[in-house]
């Protein structure tokens, strides 16, 4: 059975300091205590002010370990990404510097700087991602000076 050992009254500036941004999380030597105050029939405020915890804190620790069994982290869902940050910040760069370039030649100037082997599919889902999107440009007839005749009274007339 855990025990739980108050940590002693702090000041409000220690504790708003110690709880100010995201922290790494809690180790499972504080998690124990936690299950063990809940096995206590301690409230979760009583276990938050005991152990110095948010009451956030305390109730995603007794929560996960009613549905897990465990209050171990657990790996991340999902697959890992295939591009780096450096990669991504590669792809970005060889784009700007000449936009008129094919997914294909873009995944072969990749694996041949940065030894990075991808697909066109990954690179265009990449800069997809990024806010690049190919597009192939808008076909413009081809305006003749018949053409060009039989336009100009519309544009004319359509004008402001």
């Amino acid at each position: 059975m855990y025990t739980i050992q108050p940590l002693g009254m702090q000041t409000a500036s220690t504790n708003i300091g110690e709880r100010m941004g995201r922290s790494q999380g809690l180790s499972d030597s504080k998690r124990g205590p936690v299950i063990g105050g809940h096995l206590g029939n301690k409230s979760i405020r009583d276990i938050s002010w005991l152990l110095n915890i948010p009451r956030s804190t305390v109730s995603g620790i007794i929560t996960k370990w009613k549905q897990l069994g465990t209050t171990a982290t657990l790996p991340p869902s999902g697959r890992p990404r295939h591009m780096t940050g450096r990669g991504q910040h590669m792809l970005k760069r060889t784009v700007r510097r000449s936009r008129q370039l094919s997914a294909e030649s873009i995944a072969k100037d990749l694996q041949t700087w940065c030894g990075l082997q991808m697909s066109p599919t990954t690179v265009r889902r990449e800069l997809h991602g990024m806010g690049l999107n190919g597009r192939a440009a808008a076909s413009k007839p081809s305006i003749t000076k018949c053409n060009a005749k039989h336009r100009m009274p519309w544009c004319k007339a359509t004008g402001p």
